[in-house]
């Protein structure tokens, strides 16, 4: 435990969603749900006043959508996403060299050894400077948690949510920590819970009673030590600037269950070939491809390929997947298809471009192009004529996705149907746009690429060296917190 709350924690407040209000007028005050849309889809992130409703991540879309019939529920915009999370990320970057990102929307910062902060004061001063920051640059909010552990730090941006900014004193974690559920700690999850429940622990003062040597007994060496000296507010894990990626995969759960063999092939192709773009984009390579596959009955099969090397080949991903599902019996249908890739490097082996024409020749084919080797994701009309026409104007036209139109100009998809997509055109710095419908095959109408949600936003290449420096020693203290 440090003596000054120099650990930093931040969490983007709703991120999807407020994302997406930012960058839609219409939808800003409103209800909004991001997520998969379908009959199986699953809620990612749920606006504020989306939650008022009940709705929360996790939660089946269908659920959700009883209990806020009349919310905004879109299709995820991975890549508006990550370029707020690439800015967001910069800013925490110039704040210490040890910055180490959980997700897209959180991230530790460790300003004691940025030379950012030595004490309360500066803490609190560079937490509410980047929340300034974050504001002007994303349009967003963040809540900060400030602390002398992750642990805290954590709890402690989740005790300041919404936009928030909370700060532990250290020598105060016992107070804080012993009213609350057992469930704030990490590593309790629902099955450890109903466990500790069960034995009469609640609460993280039940848990610090209990002692040591008790819960051992109930969780076992490891669990239990650990448990019991974070019940005590100990946390000593340091942070770790480089998180590396141990795999990159994606999945998609269908609608109704795939039973035509060609259709599943086509959608292992595609899957491969999203995953590699994540790979590329990444500036990785890897040696092993990863085949997953959910049948009706939930059953779930993996099936692994080692390469000779790493690569970031869509055609070897793609033919070693494709070869991965010869295997896999699909009979009955299938419900979920992943591809991933494993053992990841930062380098690509010469040899492994060839690789591709080597496995066609071992199996007899020819060595040229392979029909389906173009961006499926990105042109969705080429997926199987087993899909209807709804499914692939869904496809092609996402809800909440954005188009142009050569007359009208930006909108986003508001939903498409019965041969006809609605758009609604308006801009993140623009007033509640109108709304038309087009045929699907509107040749004027175009998907396009999301626009800055901060037409000019405030320039923070300098920051933080304005911001003041603590000349006192740790542990001293200015400023008010929260205990």
């Amino acid at each position: 435990m440090r003596a000054a709350p120099t650990i930093l924690h931040l969490d983007m407040d709703a991120f999807y969603a407020s994302a997406e209000q930012a960058a839609k007028p219409s939808l800003r005050g409103k209800p909004v749900v991001v997520g998969g849309l379908g009959p199986r889809g699953v809620v990612a992130t749920a606006s504020y006043e989306a939650r008022r409703f009940g709705v929360h991540s996790a939660m089946p879309t269908a659920q959700a959508r009883r209990l806020a019939p009349n919310a905004a529920y879109l299709v995820p915009r991975f890549t508006l996403y990550r370029t707020v999370s690439d800015q967001v990320m910069g800013l925490l970057g110039q704040l210490s060299p040890l910055v180490e990102p959980l997700s897209l929307d959180e991230a530790f910062v460790d300003l004691e050894a940025g030379g950012t902060a030595a004490d309360t004061a500066s803490a609190r001063a560079v937490g509410e400077q980047l929340r300034d920051a974050i504001r002007a640059v994303t349009g967003l909010t963040g809540s900060v948690g400030l602390a002398g552990s992750k642990m805290l730090a954590k709890i402690a941006s989740e005790e300041a949510k919404p936009d928030g900014l909370m700060v532990i004193e250290p020598g105060t974690e016992r107070v804080l920590l012993a009213p609350k559920s057992v469930r704030i700690l990490p590593g309790v999850g629902p099955a450890t819970g109903d466990h500790l429940r069960r034995a009469g622990m609640t609460t993280v003062d039940d848990l610090a009673t209990a002692g040591e040597a008790e819960l051992v007994r109930l969780l076992g060496k490891a669990h239990g030590v650990a448990l019991h000296r974070m019940a005590l507010g100990h946390d000593n894990r340091p942070v770790v600037a480089e998180r590396d990626a141990k795999s990159v995969s994606v999945e998609d759960t269908f609608d109704t269950d795939l039973h035509d063999r060609v259709r599943v092939r086509t959608e292992v192709e595609r899957l491969a070939d999203r995953c590699v773009r994540r790979l590329r984009a990444a500036e990785r390579s890897g040696r092993t491809v990863v085949l997953k596959v959910r049948r009706y009955d939930f059953s779930t099969l993996t099936r692994s390929e080692t390469l000779r090397g790493p690569t970031d080949d869509p055609t070897v991903v793609r033919e070693a997947a494709a070869r991965l599902l010869e295997g896999v019996d699909t009979t009955g249908g299938v419900r979920l298809l992943g591809v991933g890739v494993t053992g990841l490097a930062d380098y690509t082996q010469e040899d492994l471009f060839a690789q591709a024409a080597g496995e066609r020749a071992a199996h007899g084919e020819p060595a040229g192009e392979q029909p389906g080797a173009g961006d499926h994701e990105d042109e969705p009309e080429r997926a199987s004529e087993q899909e209807s026409a709804e499914q692939l104007a869904a496809r092609r036209w996402p809800a909440g996705h954005d188009v142009r139109h050569a007359e009208y100009g930006h909108g986003w998809v508001q939903g498409s149907g019965v041969g006809r997509v609605t758009v609604r055109f308006e801009e993140p710095g623009t007033p509640p746009g109108r709304v038309r419908t087009f045929r699907i095959d509107d040749p004027a109408l175009r998907p396009a690429d999301p626009l800055p949600l901060v037409s000019d936003p405030a320039d923070y290449s300098s920051w933080p060296a304005s911001l003041p420096k603590s000349r006192s020693g740790p542990g001293s203290s200015g400023g008010e917190s929260r205990p």
